[in-house]
């Protein structure tokens, strides 16, 4: 699996993600970065001008109607500010929009129905101002979310970087094998242990951020080396796969198999010192599968194992692993909870039908028919997954 370049691999694209102000789908929230509804023909909705400044926070609004309609966020000053409209009772969240930059005016789109509403004006270097409290006396609102803070997220985020640490002395022990059966000059053996070995580091893909620049020495690929394959800074798992499944003798892998065990030894007697961003969980749930499809799928990160669908399956075992820690926070928030947990299931039934007694089809190797299923399985995940991220983007509340 690939991440962005914010997590140590910036020799890769990243895929595009905007998952933290994409507009929700599944029914969830409708946070936005001015983004609008597919269905919703702005030109045709009752449009409401809006003042975002810490004086004049939420002025404007003197007419509320109930039903989809949009709002012009004008900031007058000139600093950025997030604007959010919310349930000033229980602040729970029908819309946002991130930096709205000085001079400008962004819109947002809802559907508000029987309730009261207010929007909270949240400068960069300031405090939140909530304006004037707006009520609409009929019609159904769109859905709504209690804001989380950094403070939801810091149970979920050591949880889950102490199964991480758990994990890597996996990976050593597996790496281990691979090393030996190098050094033994059993190459046979050693394509075997190469699988496993990878695939216990690709299950732990929420924490390649905090993995920095070991990240690339691991699981790095060949993209932007001047040398290519033949590239001396082209080392880790997919050098030795490389070398495994392209002839090369096992004198010459016995360097590259010692230097992957070197790092990932090392990365797992680090990481006890290490600390992840727990802001950074929900966006990884998200980004994991996006990543997976962008490169798995399309077998880009293929060096001739053809194991490209069982690295997906480890992503998929990855994204499993953050959900459950995010599960108490995302319950009662994400109403698409349940077709979520359907999604996962048939993505791994889907995958799992590719791969027989240690033997994966490779991505290459898929009939039309196939990859146009598997791209839409899991192309219906990510989906579903976006909101995750999104919910999961912490939001000040002061």
């Amino acid at each position: 699996m690939v991440l962005s370049g914010l997590t140590g691999r910036s020799s890769r694209p990243w895929a595009v993600v905007g998952v933290t102000v994409a507009c929700l789908t599944a029914g969830v929230l409708a946070l936005t970065h001015g983004s609008r509804p597919a269905h919703a023909d702005p030109s045709a909705l009752p449009h409401t001008p809006v003042e975002v400044s810490p004086s004049r926070c939420g002025r404007g609004w003197t007419t509320p109607v109930s039903g989809v309609q949009v709002f012009d966020l004008h900031n007058p000053t000139d600093g950025a500010a997030e604007v959010l409209l919310e349930d000033p009772r229980s602040q729970a969240v029908y819309g946002e929009v991130e930096g709205v930059g000085p001079g400008t005016t962004r819109e947002l789109t809802v559907r508000l129905g029987r309730g009261a509403y207010a929007f909270k004006c949240v400068p960069e270097d300031a405090d939140a101002v909530t304006g004037p409290t707006v009520r609409i006396s009929g019609g159904r609102s769109g859905p709504a979310a209690a804001p989380v803070t950094e403070h939801d997220l810091i149970p979920p985020a050591l949880a889950y970087q102490k199964w991480v640490g758990t994990g890597l002395s996996e990976v050593v022990r597996l790496t281990t094998g691979l090393r030996d059966a190098v050094d033994r000059g059993d190459l046979a053996a050693a394509r075997t242990a190469w699988l496993p070995a990878h695939l216990q580091y690709e299950r732990m893909g929420a924490a390649y951020d905090a993995f920095g620049d070991a990240d690339r020495a691991i699981n790095g690929t060949d993209a932007g080396l001047p040398g290519g394959v033949h590239d001396k800074d082209f080392t880790g798992f997919h050098r030795v796969e490389y070398g495994l499944w392209h002839g090369e003798s096992a004198t010459g892998l016995r360097a590259p198999a010692a230097a992957l065990l070197k790092a990932v030894t090392a990365l797992r007697d680090d990481w006890a010192g290490t600390r992840m961003d727990p802001a950074q969980l929900g966006l990884r749930a998200h980004e994991i599968l996006e990543n997976t499809v962008q490169f798995e799928l399309t077998g880009r990160t293929d060096y001739g194992s053809g194991s490209n669908l069982a690295t997906a399956r480890a992503n998929l075992d990855g994204t499993e692993q953050v959900l459950a820690r995010l599960r108490p926070v995302l319950a009662g928030r994400y109403a698409g909870l349940s077709g979520l947990r359907g999604a996962l299931d048939r993505a791994r039934r889907t995958l799992d039908g590719f791969g027989h007694d240690g033997t994966w089809t490779p991505s290459a190797g898929l009939s039309r028919r196939q990859r146009e299923h598997v791209d839409a399985v899991l192309g219906d995940l990510v989906e579903r997954l976006a909101p995750v991220a999104t919910l999961c983007d912490p939001r000040r509340t002061v």
